[in-house]
Parts: structure tokens; C-alpha cells; sequence
């Protein structure tokens, strides 16, 4: 992250344009109040006739005396799991659905698994008997009587004891125990009904789990549009949340605000962006954070084509943000009034202007637009179409005409029969602008049969058993604990997830090995260290792999690493490339500077990246804030296009903070045996909150060789707070509070 009104080039200050209307939040479903209306009369407290069937979408269960929802605890699905009120968020613990059981009596289900219900312990009769998930049995315990309130609100009549559904001495309070109670007519037994989960998915619609919501034009566009507003309330602000989600669109025209918050994806199905089109906006603000976006991380927006209201749109965002396959017909604002720090685009057409306001940086690859308006520190363009002309560092423009090996993100859609499949393009070369502007896309489709879609609940057996039957991994929404390592050694596997799926290692075990095999593609996963050191979070390819795959690749697209901020984290080394001739596209490797688990001593990690592997490319590499070298590069031919990096903020003293005599670790360090490799556009930034008196000698160092060559390098001491004295090896610099920015056009 950036430190807000630190830079001592400062950005400048842009009025906002225009803003997309803001979504309000859903009402309450009152379709559903009189379809339950017709299982009951008003008033009774017990069955006088045979009820209509029940609904059966999804719904929350708010109480009228706390406006909080019926919540299954910790999201669990075990039997006796507690049933308690909770703050609604949205998420799939807090979704029921009713089905009727007879006699207009019903049962209630979880989202998260559907066969446990509401279940009084021990077939009590009594007061104050607690609630709680029980896999139905047919138990008149578990049978329930909604009987609809004047107000349109509901109470709940257990079939076995008469009593009602309560929430105990009408508590306000998170985690209060559902129970059942003596039938008062309070508010504390008084409940309201709300569409969850946005509409039904439509005919033909794998099971993606409960964390992905599908769009079909002939939906309502107040369902759509309700949907989108009840993922964003939820992810607004939930930066460190355990919530993923993916809201996907089938080909056709929508009219639909869809505001993008955390661990949030919203992306088309069509082969094309433009067989999707959004009218509208398909946007990223930083209200929540008073117009500051270098928070703004970890959503998407993929594979969609948008109209936007007002001529322009906004992706305020900084690190781990992707914008992939977008055609906008307008303008697009990178900035929200606030500082920012991004940003990646990819693949993608704005007819009109990008502006990039204060993005303090920002890769554009294989993209084109109308005109660019912009700059800060370190702003690169690479195999883009109308690129802006200047020479760095004023303005602070690196231009490389062409780029010279990519392979796109893999991504769902929909064929003209309605299959789902997946898209995995081919491998290109010296390319500029989009891979289907021309109409004619490169690749090859896989069929939805071929993937093991990994659902909440999965474990690394299951996982692992479908690699091993040559499945592919579609990883839906969610947070997947592992207790062993995931081995993908089949070549061209495809690892996709959705809704920045996230892979948490415990017991110190790496994530994931990658053997050293041709055209693996691993793509939207969030791999987030346990509280046990891991020496490796991701591997790829053995120690030693010599083989070479320059023809059909390994490729990383949108694969990020985090270490603590949702909790004390712990790695020595996030990354490891062992195998040659592989593509990172988009990477951020966090080693957390806020949140919760932060300090030295806390979330401790040595290293972002290593590369042993000779060829690597790599375009978006965002390294920050690891305790040692933050990259270190040790095979010959790689390239790198585009790195922002920042320092540890927190070495308490120099003298925990030194390499030998040298003061200070590397952002980028290639390893003195190295003949031959080249970077662009490289930035690195310090903060030494902990210690301004702490110094780095040098932010990059690289042998002094005739093939070891560095373009356009920025080092920037933010604020002032501690020194770098040299770009690369001695030359360049200082930043430091006299001298805030030091640009380098080559080296070393």
C-alpha cells in the first residue's frame, strides 16, 4: 500500500467525474411474504388446513428486535452447530430455504448444507431450548410454522413444542443463541424475510457452490441489480473478510450498476467481451476510504463490454486489481480524488480516454485507447495501441513497442448451445493490442467435464485425487484450508479460480508444486500463509528442472501471495520458479504492512520471489515489504516489464536490517553469475515508519555485465521517512528527506 499524502511528487488532484448512481440496498422480498402468507392464516399458532407449497429460493432471517440475521455459527455445517443471530453479511451461513414438510409445516435449510436444519436439542419442550443445525430427520423438532405478522414479518411455531422461534431476553448482541420460547408476539420472536442469494441460476448451470451467482438477460434487472447491491454492502469494507464471491453474466445486454468490492469478481461468459454489454457501470470507488484508493485491492472486472452512464466509468484500485478483457465505450478513470496506486490492465479496448489521475503506477499490456492522460512515478506500456509519446523520466513513460511472449488469462463462457466451457488461449509472440478485436482468438476450449469444481467444503484429498484422475481445478469462491500439498503434475492443467479463491497452507506445508511439465495455467488464486512457517508457499517445477517448454509454457495470470493481515502469517519464501520459460502475468507478493498478525516478529518472510529457472518473463510484478531480498533472480534470459516494490516499513534498527556489511536487502537483486537479463520500468519505495534512520544502500543490484541491462528505474523515500542511497548498485540516488525521488535512466 501507499502511505495517503506522503509522495514528495505529489499527484495531482483531479475533480471526480461524474459517478455511476449508487445502489441502494435490496428491500425485502415481499413476493415471498405472500407466498408463505398462503401456508397459514395470519394469526394461528397451529395448522387449521393443508398449505400451499412453500418457496423455495433463498431468503435471510433478520429479527425484528436486533436487525440482525439468523446466522448458522462460524458458517459450520456439523451437526449441533449453534443457530445465533449474527450482523447480516451476505454470506451463504445466513441463506435458508424452506420446504414443505406437510401440513403447511416446513423445514429450514442452510445454503451451506441444505440437509441441516433448525432443530430444537433434545426434542425439548421447554423454554430457553437452545437451536441448532441438525441433519433431518423427519423430527417434529425439526418442523417449523411460519405464521405471517400484520406488518408483513413472520414468527416461527415449532410442530413438536407449540413454542416460537426466539432470540433470548431480546439480546442486540452478535453470537445470541437462537432458542424457542413461549409464543409472545415481541419483537425478539419477530422476523423478516429478504431475498438471499440473488435469482435462481439459470437452466443448464453447473453447480458453482453458493459463492457464484449467474446472470441471464431475461432476468428482472431489479433481481440483477439486487444481487449486485447485496455483494457489494457486504464487501464494501471487507478487506481482510473470509467472503468470496463471482457474479458472472451470460451473453447478452443487461442494464446494471455493479459497484466492485473485495473478493469480488464480476466477469462475462461470452467468448468475446462484447457478447456481453453492461449498460451502465461496471466500477471500483474509494468512498469507504474517503476517496483514498491504495487500499483497494483483490476484485476484478473481466471479460465484459459497458456502455457507462455519463460517458466514463472508474477503476479506482490499486495492487491485485485486474482489469482483463474490458471494452469500454467511453472513457475510464483510474483514480477516485484519492491517492492511488496501482494498477493493471491487460487485454483490453477504452474507446475513449484513460486517465490515470494519481495512480503513482500502472502496467498497460496489450491494450488500446483513444488517448492516455497521466502520470506519476512509473507508468509502463507494453504491446500497447496508442501508447503516449515521452521519454523517461519526464514524463515518467516507459513505451516497449511489442510484447514478446504472453499467453492470456484462461476464463469461462458460454457457447451458442449454452455448454459452459473454458477458454485457454495460446501462446503469442511480438504482439500489440487485444487478442479479439480482430475476431479471431487463438486457443482452445475445454469442456466443464474436464474440471473437478472445487466447492466450499473440498479438502486437499479430494483435490488432489481429481488431479491425479487428470482433472482441471475450477476453484468457486471461497477460503480452502489445505493439510497437504497440491501436486499438479499433469501437463497443460488448468488451475482457475473464480472470486479470488484463496488456498490457505497449514502445518507449514508449501500450497501447491507445479512439476516441471510443458503449459500449466494457474490463474485468480489468492495463496494466503497459515500461522506455521511455510519454507515455500508455491513451487514451480523441482530443484534442479532443466527441461525447456518454450513452446507450450507454464503461465501464472492474476496469482497473488499474502502474508498475514488476515491474520499472523508465515513463510520464508512466497514463490519459487525452478522451471524455465515461464509467464507471470500479474503477480503481487504482500507481505502485510496492516491488518491484523503484523510486526517484525510476526508475520515474518524472508523472500517474495526467487527464479532459478532460465527465460522467465514476467509483466505486473508487484513485490512489498518482505524482511530480505524481495526478489532474487538467479537464471539466466529472464525479463521483466514493469516491478513496484516497497521496503519493509517496520526493521525496528539498522542493525536488524543488514546483508552482511551492506545496510540493507535488495528489491531486486540479480545473482552475480548472471550473463543476461534485462528489465523496464522498475520502481522501489521505503518507509521506514519503525526507524526513519534506517538505510538501504541500494534498491537493485545486478553484475555489471554486457546482457544485464535495467531501463528506467525510480526510487522513491515516501514522505521523507528513511533513505535509499542508490538505485542500482552505486549509481543513482539518494532518496531520502532532502530527496525525495531519484530517477535512473539504465543500468547498471
Amino acid at each position: 500500500m501507499r502511505i495517503p499524502g506522503t509522495p514528495a511528487r505529489p499527484p495531482h488532484r483531479r475533480a471526480r467525474s461524474a459517478r455511476s448512481p449508487r445502489p441502494s440496498r435490496p428491500t425485502p422480498l415481499l413476493a415471498l411474504g405472500a407466498l408463505l402468507a398462503s401456508l397459514v392464516s395470519a394469526t394461528a399458532l397451529a395448522p387449521t388446513a393443508q398449505a400451499a407449497a412453500p418457496p423455495t429460493g433463498w431468503v435471510t432471517v433478520a429479527a425484528g428486535n436486533s436487525g440482525k440475521c439468523v446466522d448458522a455459527a462460524a458458517a459450520g455445517t456439523a451437526d449441533g452447530t449453534a443457530v445465533q443471530q449474527y450482523a447480516c453479511n451476505a454470506s451463504a451461513a445466513q441463506q435458508w430455504q424452506f420446504q414443505a414438510t406437510g401440513d403447511g409445516y416446513v423445514r429450514v435449510g442452510n445454503r451451506n448444507d441444505a440437509t441441516k436444519v433448525w432443530d430444537v436439542s433434545d426434542v425439548s419442550t421447554a423454554d430457553s431450548a437452545p437451536v441448532q443445525l441438525w441433519t433431518y430427520g423427519g423430527g417434529a423438532n425439526q418442523q417449523w410454522l411460519p405464521v405471517q405478522e400484520a406488518a408483513g414479518t413472520y414468527h416461527f411455531v415449532n410442530r413438536n413444542s407449540g413454542k416460537c422461534l426466539d432470540v433470548p431476553s431480546a439480546s442486540t448482541a452478535d453470537g445470541a443463541r437462537m432458542q424457542q420460547y413461549t409464543c409472545n408476539g415481541s419483537a425478539a420472536q419477530s422476523f423478516g424475510l429478504d431475498a438471499a442469494g440473488g435469482p435462481q441460476p439459470p437452466a443448464g448451470t453447473p453447480d458453482f457452490g453458493p459463492n457464484v451467482t449467474v446472470f441471464d438477460p431475461s432476468m428482472p434487472a431489479s433481481s440483477i441489480q439486487s444481487r449486485l447491491n447485496q455483494v457489494f454492502a457486504q464487501q464494501e469494507k471487507n478487506q481482510f473478510g473470509a467472503e468470496r464471491y463471482a457474479l458472472l453474466f451470460k451473453p447478452g445486454t443487461y442494464s446494471a450498476d455493479a459497484n466492485v468490492g473485495f473478493y469480488t469478481q464480476v466477469a462475462g461468459l461470452g467468448l468475446t467481451p462484447d457478447d456481453v454489454t453492461i449498460n451502465g457501470a461496471v466500477h471500483a470507488e474509494a468512498d469507504w476510504f474517503q476517496g483514498n484508493a491504495t487500499q483497494n485491492f483483490w476484485r476484478s472486472a473481466e471479460n465484459l463490454s459497458v456502455n457507462p452512464t455519463g460517458g466514463s466509468d472508474r477503476w479506482a484500485v490499486s495492487q491485485a486489481a485486474p482489469y482483463r478483457r474490458m471494452h469500454i465505450r467511453g472513457d475510464l478513470q483510474l483514480d477516485d480524488g484519492g491517492w492511488s496506486s496501482g494498477g493493471f490492465i491487460a487485454d483490453s479496448k477504452i474507446d475513449g480516454q484513460v486517465r490515470s489521475g494519481s495512480q503513482q503506477q500502472w502496467l498497460s499490456r496489450n491494450t488500446q485507447w483513444g488517448s492516455w492522460s497521466g502520470s506519476n512515478w512509473n507508468m509502463v506500456f507494453v504491446g500497447d495501441v496508442n501508447a503516449p509519446a515521452g521519454t523517461f523520466p519526464n514524463p515518467p513513460y516507459t513505451t516497449v513497442a511489442q510484447s514478446p511472449v504472453t499467453r492470456e488469462k484462461p476464463f469461462l463462457y458460454v457457447d451458442g448451445a449454452g455448454a459452459y466451457k473454458a477458454f485457454v488461449p495460446s501462446v503469442r509472440t511480438n504482439t500489440q493490442g487485444t487478442t479479439w478485436s480482430g475476431g479471431n482468438q487463438s486457443g482452445s476450449s475445454l469442456g466443464i467435464d474436464t474440471f473437478f469444481i472445487v466447492k466450499p467444503g473440498a479438502t486437499a484429498t479430494d483435490i488432489n485425487r481429481a488431479l491425479a484422475e487428470g482433472k482441471n481445478l475450477l476453484f468457486t469462491p471461497g477460503v480452502y484450508h489445505l493439510d497437504q500439498t497440491l501436486n499438479v503434475n499433469r501437463a497443460d492443467t488448468v488451475v482457475l479460480g473464480l472470486g479470488l479463491a484463496t488456498l490457505v497452507p497449514d502445518h507449514g506445508i508449501t500450497a501447491m508444486n507445479v512439476a516441471d511439465v510443458d503449459g500449466v495455467n494457474l490463474a485468480g488464486l489468492l495463496i494466503d500463509a497459515g500461522t506455521t512457517n511455510s519454507e515455500t508457499l508455491m513451487r514451480i517445477g523441482q530443484s534442479g528442472a532443466s527441461a525447456r517448454h518454450g513452446a507450450d509454457p507454464t503461465s501464472l495470470h492474476d496469482v497473488f501471495f499474502r502474508i498475514g493481515g488476515a491474520g499472523v502469517g508465515k513463510a520464508t519464501q512466497s514463490l519459487v520458479i525452478n522451471s524455465s520459460d515461464v509467464i507471470g502475468d500479474h503477480m503481487w507478493l504482500w507481505r502485510a504492512d496492516h491488518g491484523s498478525g503484523v510486526g517484525w516478529t510476526s508475520n515474518t518472510a524472508a523472500n517474495g520471489l526467487i527464479v532459478n529457472g532460465s527465460a522467465v518473463t514476467l509483466y505486473g510484478l508487484f513485490v512489498e515489504h518482505y524482511q530480505q531480498h524481495q526478489v532474487i533472480w538467479n537464471g539466466n534470459g529472464g525479463r521483466t516489464y514493469f516491478f513496484q516494490n516497497e521496503m519493509p516499513y517496520d526493521p525496528p534498527d539498522q542493525g536488524s536490517w543488514m546483508n552482511g556489511p551492506t545496510r540493507g536487502y535488495d528489491a531486486y537483486k540479480v545473482a552475480a553469475g548472471v550473463t543476461s537479463h534485462e528489465a523496464w520500468g522498475l520502481g522501489s519505495y521505503c518507509y521506514f515508519s519503525a526507524n526513519p534512520s534506517v538505510v538501504a544502500d541500494h534498491a537493485f543490484e545486478a553484475p555489471t555485465a554486457p546482457g544485464t541491462r535495467f531501463h528506467d528505474m525510480v526510487t522513491v523515500s515516501l514522505g521523507g521517512t528513511g533513505t535509499i542511497s542508490h538505485v542500482i548498485n552505486t549509481k543513482g540516488g539518494p532518496s531520502n528527506s532532502a530527496s525525495n525521488v531519484a530517477d535512473l535512466v539504465a543500468g547498471p
